[in-house]
């Protein structure tokens, strides 16, 4: 049984296709634990920086074989899920600090779990340009959601400096990517992880 006193964290930023592909995955692993994931919206980039780490397509890049065995690895991992609809986005990479901003401005709104579904779609299934000011505003728009409010609150000093605290915070604790997981206090990193990350919320760890 899982334990109800322990915290459950997702720490993710929308540039990440690991992390859409983990957030496709994690609605199961609620249902089959009774767990729930709080989702925590970090700047990669950011983080990527306190950190002194790089993109896979970085530091992979000069290893033979390296970059096409996590192709293949992303493959099955998408096959095993039944995730056909994951499109790689073409505008990748991404400056996606106008998204991690909004997640924080959505929380504030009441409208974050919707947002974070629009944005990780308009990524990882649409292939939309989403550093595009015009495209930001209509994928929200679309989605229902109030769309100049989250960007009027975006540009305040407090969403800002929350979403540099969450990221601080992240690699305090021992963040250096995206999706990085924690069970209680036990970091998990990577959409592989997440098989990991399951096993200990059944077995009462964290």
């Amino acid at each position: 049984m899982v334990n109800p006193m322990t915290t459950l964290e997702f720490h993710f930023d929308f540039g990440s296709p690991n992390a859409y592909l983990s957030h496709r995955v994690i609605p199961g692993i609620e249902e089959r634990t009774g767990a729930k994931f709080s989702y925590v919206p970090v700047l990669l980039g950011g983080v990527f920086k306190l950190t002194n780490n790089r993109s896979p397509v970085e530091s992979f890049g000069g290893i033979r074989n390296k970059l096409e065995y996590q192709r293949l690895e992303m493959k099955r991992f998408i096959e095993q899920h039944g995730l056909a609809e994951f499109r790689f986005n073409p505008h990748f990479p991404v400056n996606t600090l106008a998204m991690m901003r909004g997640a924080i401005a959505a929380q504030g709104l009441g409208v974050f779990e919707p947002y974070v579904d629009a944005m990780f779609r308009a990524m990882w299934a649409e292939e939309r340009a989403m550093a595009d000011p015009a495209v930001f505003a209509e994928v929200m728009k679309a989605a229902g959601l109030p769309a100049e409010d989250i960007i009027a609150r975006s540009a305040s000093p407090e969403v800002k400096q929350a979403l540099l605290d969450n990221t601080g915070r992240s690699v305090e604790r021992g963040s250096f990517g995206s999706p990085t997981f924690y069970v209680g206090d036990a970091i998990y990193f990577g959409k592989d992880r997440l098989r990991d990350v399951e096993e200990a919320l059944l077995a009462g760890r964290g």
